[in-house]
């Protein structure tokens, strides 16, 4: 089937949830943040750097395209995830809304922090390229010299249900698959070399979804509500 067909054959609901959850994931994090402010526990916020393997990843400029691109990658997965079986849709939508709530509940009570000036970031986004230019923007709407809620990385987080949604999905194409694993692995990799994200944010956000898509899959909610249903 082509493309176009495909993209014709996705309901409303699948374009509705796409914005939704894109919006959502923002709100959480933003709201996270004023939450661990207003409760105190931001003052106690932690740094996940693990030197001997943070400091042997420089930045790669380039990588700020994928980290950029994410944001239409995941718009458009639950739009994919929509052609599936509807049981499969909803235990993609419990598996990612409970994977937000791990993420957000983490913000919120264990808040952590990268200092982008220590680290030199400032600095080197001053050279004046194209890519620097946009990374000096990222981190500009992310917290400037200070950056929190860095562990877990709601960016390998998202990204990693976003290829667990359609995998091992018959519905959907092998190429569509293939791209989706592409892609989570390219913005896996961009949170560390924009200096976005230390390598255990990226761990701990892997880790969140892997858990939840894994549990969700065993008690399988969305074959039980769609049996009520019928």
């Amino acid at each position: 089937m082509s493309f176009f067909k495909k993209v014709k054959q996705i309901p409303w609901w699948g374009y509705a949830l796409g914005v939704l959850y894109f919006a959502l994931q923002y709100a959480m994090y933003r709201f996270g943040d004023f939450l661990s402010q207003v409760i105190g526990t931001k003052a106690n916020a932690w740094c996940p750097k693990i030197p001997f393997i943070d400091d042997m990843i420089g930045v790669v400029p380039f990588f700020v395209v994928f980290y950029i691109f994410s944001y239409v990658f995941w718009i458009c997965a639950p739009m994919a995830v929509s052609l599936t079986k509807r049981s499969h849709f909803l235990n993609y939508i419990i598996g990612l809304s409970a994977a937000y709530i791990v993420g957000f509940l983490i913000f919120t009570f264990f808040p952590s922090y990268m200092d982008r000036a220590a680290e030199g970031l400032l600095n080197f986004t001053s050279n004046g390229g194209l890519f620097e230019t946009l990374l000096a923007g990222i981190y500009s709407s992310d917290g400037g010299t200070m950056a929190f809620n860095m562990c877990p990385s709601y960016h390998c987080l998202i990204s990693l249900y976003c290829y667990l949604g359609v995998h091992g999905q018959p519905e959907i194409s092998k190429g569509f698959k293939i791209y989706s694993a592409v892609m989570a692995i390219l913005i896996w990799l961009s949170t560390m070399l924009t200096k976005q994200h230390y390598f255990l944010d990226t761990v701990v956000g892997i880790s969140i979804a892997l858990i939840c898509y894994l549990v969700v899959k065993a008690i399988n909610p969305g074959e039980k509500i769609m049996a009520k249903r019928a």
